[in-house]
């Protein structure tokens, strides 16, 4: 009975799990497009809201601050009125800020008894006002007076009244050649206004006694902090520029709602195709050491080694890219797992076409007989001969991928040289609101934004079409396309941001300045 047992066989349990594949690159991949998708499209929705190619407020706001700024507890605007001050400072996006206006003078060889100018205080118009009164317009003034000795000068401002007349005198008494000191680190000859009167017909005035010498020079500096009446995240034509960012010499308004439109396609067509590609070309490196990895197994099993010592053996190897995979292969393989299931789950992993190729070559020629080496060595040379055309490939076509690239560098040259110097003079040639003629010709008032848009729309079509036909050439993959894509709207959102979208181009509103008088006047 003992010996039955003894005899028994042991059974082997195999045990088959048909686990669910778990592809977490192409997870990864579905959600950073979709999300690149969602962001996008919010872009050119916030585009579409902020320009008047699609929708036209009767107010002349975007629909964008129409809407925003009636669900934010604003008293909203009038949909057929523009809207004055005090509607604009019921919301915080159409708030306004003073611009400071500087006027500096320096006057040499002041004889007595001096010198006078008239300059204006900018403001608001009245009408535009609402029901608010008009906000407090800080005036500043600082002078500095040098001579071959020193005396006593005074500087007067005048306020003029509501007809123009200069009558309300703002004056101060300093000395000439003052310089500052511990007890004396204040400048005397200071003046400020705190709520000036915004009006034409304001005068400074310098006067000394006439028995004295002349000033050798005379500076002066005032500063008026005025308003406009154009909100601050906004251009005169009431479009939506958002706040202004300082970079290094540059000034950049990266929230103009025109680039919200390159935004969008950039958004959708790149964070997907970047990871994509680098998955791709990591793949690709791969399957460039994959025919090495076939040699070698062949020239082990003909020098008499098994499947798995041979593996085990390469896995200390240096496949570069193959290496993990390898790895996972001897790993397997430890476990008692078949040769041909390990091939295929490599296959499943990996899960390029030449891979797959390869693998499907091997059980097929392995099941009709044959030496096994041979096979790995036929299917080594099918995926080094796929490989060798692909390079071949690329190599051929990177001249037209060139073509392409330069193409667009010169579209994008001469849309730029066109948007800062030819509009900016045809639009200065004419700054009216109505057409202008000079004998047989006819010069329209154009709006620059308007130009500058459409060739912004223009640049950035041209960039999305020769991106994805560019990579379609090289690679044959979208990803790849939507990458070139991408890169070439970004060199499009940078030209036109750092070139083309200047605050006269996009209608900023210039600094109107204290327009001060054409010469001065000797003061009596």
């Amino acid at each position: 009975m003992a010996r039955r047992r003894g005899r028994r066989k042991k059974e082997k349990i195999r045990v088959e799990l048909d686990l669910p594949k778990s592809d977490r690159s192409r997870s990864i991949f579905w959600a950073i497009t979709i999300t690149g998708g969602l962001l996008g499209a919010l872009c050119l929705g916030f585009w579409a809201v902020n320009t008047d190619l699609i929708f036209q407020p009767a107010n002349g706001n975007p629909l964008f601050v129409n809407k925003f700024c009636s669900m934010s507890g604003a008293q909203g605007f009038d949909s057929n009125l523009p809207p004055d001050f005090a509607d604009n400072e019921s919301c915080w996006l159409t708030k306004e800020r003073p611009q400071t206006q500087t006027w500096v003078i320096d006057w040499a060889g002041v004889k007595p008894p001096g010198l006078g100018q008239e300059f204006e205080v900018p403001g608001m118009n009245p009408n535009r006002l609402g029901n608010l009164s008009h906000p407090e317009t800080e005036l500043r003034m600082t002078c500095n007076a040098v001579a071959a000795e020193s005396f006593a000068f005074s500087v007067t401002i005048w306020e003029p009244n509501d007809f123009g007349v200069p009558l309300n005198p703002f004056t101060v008494q300093s000395v000439t050649n003052w310089k500052p000191t511990e007890s004396d680190p204040v400048n005397p000859c200071s003046i400020v206004i705190p709520d000036a009167k915004t009006a034409p017909g304001w005068e400074v005035h310098l006067q000394f006694d006439r028995g004295l010498p002349t000033m050798k020079s005379f500076s002066l500096t005032i500063e008026v902090d005025s308003y406009d009446g154009v909100p601050n995240y906004m251009n005169n034509a009431s479009f939506f520029l958002g706040p202004e960012v300082e970079v290094g010499p540059l000034k950049l308004r990266p929230l103009l709602f025109v680039n919200f439109f390159g935004y969008g396609f950039l958004l959708i067509v790149f964070p997907g195709a970047i990871y994509w590609d680098r998955k791709m070309k990591t793949l690709s490196a791969l399957e460039q050491k994959f025919p090495d990895f076939l040699r070698d197994l062949a020239e082990f099993w003909k020098g008499g080694l098994s499947m798995t010592l041979a593996v085990r053996t390469l896995a200390t190897s240096e496949y570069g890219a193959l290496n993990e995979e390898v790895g996972k292969m001897s790993n397997q393989l430890s476990w008692d797992v078949a040769f041909e299931d390990v091939l295929d789950m490599f296959a499943d992993r990996v899960g390029t076409p030449l891979v797959t190729r390869a693998i499907s070559l091997i059980h097929e020629a392995n099941k009709a007989g044959g030496k096994i080496s041979d096979i790995l060595v036929t299917a080594a040379n099918d995926s080094r001969e796929i490989k060798f055309l692909e390079l071949e490939r690329i190599r051929a076509i990177a001249s037209y991928i060139a073509v392409i690239w330069t193409s667009f560098f010169v579209f994008l040259g001469v849309i730029v040289v066109l948007s800062k110097v030819f509009i900016p003079a045809i639009s200065s040639s004419n700054s009216g609101e109505e057409s202008a003629q000079i004998g047989n010709m006819v010069i329209r008032a154009i709006d620059p934004l308007f130009f500058l848009v459409v060739f912004f729309y223009g640049v950035g079509a041209q960039a999305v079409g020769n991106g994805i036909i560019a990579g379609l050439m090289a690679t044959g993959r979208l990803s790849s396309g939507c990458k070139h894509a991408g890169l070439m709207l970004i060199c499009s959102i940078l030209a036109f941001n750092i070139i083309c979208f200047t605050p006269d181009l996009i209608g900023v509103p210039l600094d109107d300045g204290l327009n001060p008088g054409l010469a001065p006047f000797i003061v009596t």
